[in-house]
């Protein structure tokens, strides 16, 4: 009795020998590709082997509009799909820059990371339901859950909100469904399980695929899963009548004709029904190791490896389509040595398409260099020629080869060379050329360079009553709010307490009542995957507010923000973007949980995305306006002190603007520039209030968003005038305010205009502690302020201002 399932489905047998074909290239691509890495023409290697059979039939199910989120050994899947070939394979295994051959990333990224183009090169939206659509590959394992959870959510969006139907560049009526997969030893993340948890909530058309062959690396399952057994594992989220959850298959991952069935109900399931399915692939293998790290052969037994040979599925599914009756051993052996010559060929074009270009540039060069006509005592020929030489014997060179010659070959050439077409003069040339040309292939996209970038934006100024109309802050975001969600339905926010009760603070009080619950929702308690439903959707045209309750608790998606969202952009080297907003509050309340401010920790962890510290509501209003005109993701950190605090009622919310990296002066001085932000402010308007008793004028500085930070240079030209500077926040020591200082003094070179030491004023090295007093203690303060100023200007001029603590003057 055959240990195969019965093919279902109807495929007719060319469709069956395509497939045979397809997965005999993928192997080999695999084979060839590990050979390269081992012979020094790739860096680094992992691959999809011991996965192709599955994958292709996972791959018919995926249908134009929906979106994959997945990992990194699914190259059999994309080039089913369509999405992948042999020479793009290589491409990415060399790290190939043209975006022509290497699409994905544009060698940004190792290889098997894969992303399909979502913009055009204006940065404009493509018809993503004319396509297969892939969202950007990251290497953490799990890391592609969070943005599966909001790829599914957008389709419930986009079919149940009616007033979205008219985007059909985005989606069918939310008939598209996203494809997550996942090898087995990864759903031990908690990532995994936090989306999966927010998916059954959510009841959305997610189907996740776990490749499983029983290792993690080299530990075994038993070590990852209870039971073993993801599946079993999961069987709490199961879906039965009347409830939420998912539907679960398990499937053996060798037998092609169950694979196609299973993945051919599952999927129908998940589309029609509008509900998450999981697929379980299990006997799976992995013919040559989990990379070209090391040998499978060191952790597996004998008897293991032997299973592998006898159940992989290449092989299993030559015994099935043999046994039945579908095609001769000959045509069999004809497709997989034709499987092998594709492969091979792919290879080939795509280790020449990478080469010549290199080899080019070299080769320009070298000429540049024999052209010397150098006869000067401080040239030194052998020096230039010992470089010279040892770069024309590389066989295979590389961009660093060229670029790292000419800057040692300048290092031998006469410093005051008058030639007007001297080597010194050319090499110069040459590198400034190729200092542009690898900024573009290696540096750009970590912002949008497009007409639609945030930075191009400028501020609109807010407009007042005749007569002060004075409210609590929370109002004034409430206002904005209600006109943006009325301006644009492509505007949700979601978040812990987000919706019914309208925030923890209540700014978006009433507004879910007026715009339901699809569009200002509540969540459970999960920051990183709040963080990822909203990069799945921004993927998808819509406009997301990721509200995280409070600036400490972003810690939990620091991770999704850090190694997803800031880098999308770059890593496709412009080809997807996702301009979420995350919107969190932060600063002075009172708790080691509540007050934190780890704004070092953020800025360094998430360049690429703006980060905008506002002293107020109005001017957090201001942020929202512009950033939902541009197409950068941000974050923005309401104070959160400032909701009870009155501010004077604008005349036009959602219109006013702030622009981005541009301060703003509160108080002119003559004597010390102050620079400081958020709810540290308040702090320095009444310290600036003190020192004006003392005689001490102070020119305070709100920079307003730290990423980017005083793009005019605005706290340079105040240094020019006072002198002297003090970096204030409530950061640890060494944190922002450092980060500031080293913009000033270094990039600005405000250094040169110091008549003292810069300083620095921050919170302790702790977390702040309880109540008023740990507030008090722990974080700078209005006294601090005056202290430390007054100590700026004792040090300047002693007898105008003789110390205050301690024994007279010094």
């Amino acid at each position: 009795m055959s240990e195969f399932q019965k093919l279902k489905i109807n495929l007719d047998k060319k469709t069956i020998l395509d497939d045979y074909l397809l997965a005999n290239i993928s192997r080999h691509a695999s084979i060839l590709g590990r050979k390269d890495v081992l012979t020094g023409k790739g860096k680094f290697g992992i691959f999809g082997d011991g996965k192709e059979i599955a994958q292709i039939a996972l791959a018919k199910t995926f249908k134009n509009g929906d979106f994959r989120s997945g990992y990194y050994r699914d190259q059999t899947f994309m080039m089913a799909a369509g999405l992948y070939s042999a020479e793009e394979h290589f491409a990415q295994l060399y790290g190939d820059t043209d975006l022509e051959y290497n699409p994905a990333h544009g060698g940004r990224l190792m290889n098997n990371h894969f992303a399909t183009r979502s913009l055009d090169s204006k940065g404009q939206w493509k018809e993503l339901t004319k396509q297969k659509n892939s969202s950007p590959d990251i290497s953490p394992t799990a890391g592609q859950m969070p943005r599966l959870l909001g790829l599914a959510y957008a389709s419930k969006l986009y079919r149940q909100n009616k007033d979205l139907h008219q985007f059909t560049q985005f989606s069918n009526k939310g008939n598209e469904v996203a494809f997550g997969t996942i090898g087995d030893s990864s759903t031990s993340e908690g990532h995994f399980f936090e989306t999966l948890n927010a998916a059954g909530v959510l009841q959305v058309p997610m189907a996740m695929t776990i490749w499983d062959d029983g290792y993690g690396i080299s530990v075994e399952k038993k070590y990852q899963t209870t039971k073993e057994d993801i599946s079993e594992l999961l069987k709490g989220f199961e879906k039965e009548k009347n409830t939420n959850g998912f539907y679960i298959y398990k499937v053996k991952g060798w037998d092609y004709a169950a694979l196609c069935n299973t993945f051919e109900e599952g999927v129908a399931r998940c589309r029609e029904e509008h509900v998450p399915v999981i697929f379980h692939v299990i006997e799976m293998t992995q013919p040559q190791g989990h990379s070209t790290s090391g040998s499978h052969e060191r952790y597996k037994s004998a008897e293991r490896l032997q299973w592998e040979q006898d159940y992989d599925p290449i092989r299993k599914m030559r015994e099935w389509i043999l046994e039945e009756g579908i095609a001769t051993t000959e045509e069999l052996n004809a497709l997989e040595e034709k499987g092998k010559k594709i492969a091979s060929e792919g290879r080939k074009k795509a280790w020449n398409h990478f080469q010549e270009p290199i080899k080019k540039e070299r080769d320009e060069l070298v000429e540049i260099i024999d052209q010397k006509s150098c006869v000067c005592n401080q040239f030194n020929d052998a020096k230039v020629k010992e470089i010279r030489n040892a770069l024309v014997r590389e066989r295979s060179p590389i961009r660093k080869s060229s670029v790292s010659a000419a800057r040692r070959i300048l290092r031998h050439v006469c410093s005051s060379c008058a030639q007007q077409d001297g080597l010194k003069q050319r090499l110069s040339k040459w590198l400034d050329i190729k200092e542009k040309e690898n900024y573009d292939r290696f540096n750009s996209f970590l912002y949008s360079p497009f007409e639609t970038s945030t930075l191009k934006l400028k501020s609109v100024a807010v407009k007042y009553p005749e007569k002060e109309s004075l409210v609590h802050g929370r109002l004034i975001l409430k206002d904005n709010f209600d006109v943006l969600f009325e301006k644009n339905p492509l505007l949700v926010t979601f978040g812990e307490d987000t919706g019914k009760i309208g925030g923890v603070n209540q700014s978006l009080e009433g507004l879910q009542k007026k715009y339901g619950e699809l569009r200002i929702s509540d969540t459970g308690i999960r920051e990183a995957t709040i963080i990822g439903q909203a990069i799945g959707l921004a993927l998808r045209g819509m406009r997301p507010i990721a509200e995280i309750q409070y600036f400490d608790y972003l810690l939990y998606a620091l991770q999704t923000l850090s190694d997803d969202l800031a880098t999308i952009l770059y890593r496709t080297k412009g080809g997807q973007k996702a301009p979420v907003i995350v919107r969190t509050r932060g600063h002075r309340l009172e708790g080691v949980w509540h007050s934190g401010s780890p704004l070092s920790m953020v800025i360094n962890s998430v360049r690429g995305m703006h980060v905008c510290v506002p002293r107020n509501m109005t001017k957090a209003a201001a942020f929202y306006n512009l950033l939902l005109k541009g197409d950068d993701p941000a974050l923005v950190i309401e104070p959160l002190n400032g909701y009870r605090l009155k501010e004077n009622r604008p005349e036009n919310p959602g219109e006013y603007c702030q622009e981005l990296g541009v301060p703003e002066i509160l108080t002119e001085g003559k004597d010390l520039t102050m620079v400081t932000y958020g709810s540290c402010v308040r702090i320095a308007q009444d310290a600036v209030k003190q020192l004006q008793e003392f005689d001490i004028s102070v020119e305070l500085i709100d920079v307003q968003t730290l990423l980017p930070f005083d793009k005019n240079r605005m706290i340079l030209e105040s240094i020019k005038k006072t002198g002297k500077v003090l970096f204030f926040d409530e950061d640890v020591p060494g944190g922002a305010t450092s980060f500031m200082m080293q913009k000033v003094l270094e990039e600005q070179q405000a250094w040169f205009y110091l008549e003292i030491s810069p300083r620095t004023l921050t919170a302790k090295e702790h977390r702040p502690a309880y109540a008023t007093d740990g507030d008090y203690f722990s974080n700078p303060n209005a006294e601090d302020v005056f202290d430390t100023v007054y100590e700026m200007m004792h040090e300047v001029n002693p007898k105008k201002f003789p110390k205050i603590y301690g024994h007279g003057i010094d």
